[in-house]
């Protein structure tokens, strides 16, 4: 990861590049911000960038012995801490213990989150800690003499994940420095953090991206049309990874979006047949999707009550989306859109009970007919 590479947040890359030329390299700094706007990307560029042997103006060089080590995560100064699932069968109870499995996943995620890490490791239902045991493994690493570099430097992913007594632990190193060492915290969630902890650390804030920003790293990285990587970014509202995760997606809202059209005008046309026919279909998806549906169905509602307000900058819809608002958003106003709305809410709550779903979606679609004509 270089500095080229995390999207947008330029003012912040210069704030560190300048503590970096100027040898003002905070001991210990807390990246904070919302989710997807770059936190643990820039983190480990600017690590990077401090242990570049041979730096260049903007960004390290790529080049010398230290970046190559990067590019596989293995330089032996550069340490990990971040949330694990603790395997007693498996001896796994520190970050280092997963600590292949952390790279790879590195290797193939830029912007992340915790639950795609813990699906990584097939613990996605499993409760994630930087455990006590973790204390121990930080005082060996930060004792070490330094192997290649000036600086051993320590990037500890999601504090408000550590166990009160790891969080005490390392609150003694941030009392009682190590030379040349660099402390880099990247949190999601700063106000869980041990106050003690957050008093000792310099902040460096991330705000969320800006529309321009995203669409631009869209169209560039995903080769999306303009017009499309413009929708995606809006309704992304400064978070890349939740682009990213519009753009995985886009089959299932795709189905979503179908499902919707085609509920809405077999309502409005009475086609009490044709609409038995579609609960028979959307039944056939399983429970998970079902839901899945029902909840894109009332952020539709949503959006398209909102479209009668003609105010754009404050609609997230795709561009396909809107097209078929501009002309459906008039039949949901201020008389039916709290009725329909608690009819997808039941419908979902049924479905999570395992109600029969020919019998809910059919049920719901018989009251979409009134509902819509009220």
């Amino acid at each position: 990861m270089f500095f080229r590479d995390v999207i947008g947040q330029e003012d912040v890359k210069q704030r560190l590049i300048h503590s970096v030329k100027t040898g003002q390299i905070a001991h210990a700094q807390l990246f904070c911000g919302p989710e997807g706007v770059g936190k643990f990307p820039l983190a480990l560029a600017y690590a990077r960038y401090i242990q570049c042997t041979n730096k260049g103006e903007n960004d390290a060089c790529g080049q010398c012995p230290s970046c190559k080590q990067y590019n596989n995560l293995m330089h032996p100064d550069l340490h990990f801490v971040f949330p694990i699932v603790k395997n007693e069968k498996k001896k796994k109870r520190v970050s280092d213990d997963y600590i292949e499995d952390w790279r790879l996943f590195l290797a193939e995620n830029t912007y992340f989150n915790l639950d795609q890490w813990l699906e990584y490791i097939d613990a996605a239902n499993s409760q994630a800690m930087i455990y006590a045991e973790e204390s121990r493994e930080i005082i060996r690493k930060i004792s070490l003499k330094t192997y290649e570099s000036d600086y051993k430097v320590m990037i500890i992913w999601l504090p408000e994940r550590m166990n009160a007594v790891c969080a005490n632990k390392l609150l003694k190193l941030l009392e009682e420095p190590y030379d040349k060492t660099v402390f880099l915290l990247v949190s999601d969630n700063a106000s869980a953090i041990l106050g003690t902890i957050l008093s000792r650390t310099q902040p460096v804030h991330l705000r969320p991206l800006s529309e321009d920003v995203v669409s631009s790293a869209l169209v560039t990285n995903y080769s999306l049309s303009p017009e499309d990587a413009s929708a995606i970014a809006h309704i992304a509202s400064g978070n890349y990874l939740r682009a990213l995760e519009s753009i995985r997606v886009s089959d299932e809202m795709r189905l979503n979006f179908d499902l919707f059209v085609r509920l809405m005008r077999l309502a409005y046309g009475r086609k009490i047949k044709d609409l038995k026919l579609w609960s028979e279909e959307i039944s056939d998806l399983g429970r998970e999707k079902e839901r899945i549906f029902l909840s894109y169905a009332q952020r539709m509602l949503r959006e398209n009550f909102i479209y009668n307000i003609r105010q754009p900058e404050i609609n997230y819809m795709t561009t396909q989306e809107a097209q078929f608002s501009s002309r459906f958003a008039p039949f949901i106003h201020e008389r039916n859109v709290y009725p329909i709305m608690e009819e997808l809410s039941r419908a979902y709550d049924d479905i999570g009970q395992n109600a029969n779903g020919k019998i809910v979606f059919f049920d719901l679609a018989i009251k979409m007919i009134m509902l819509l004509k009220s």
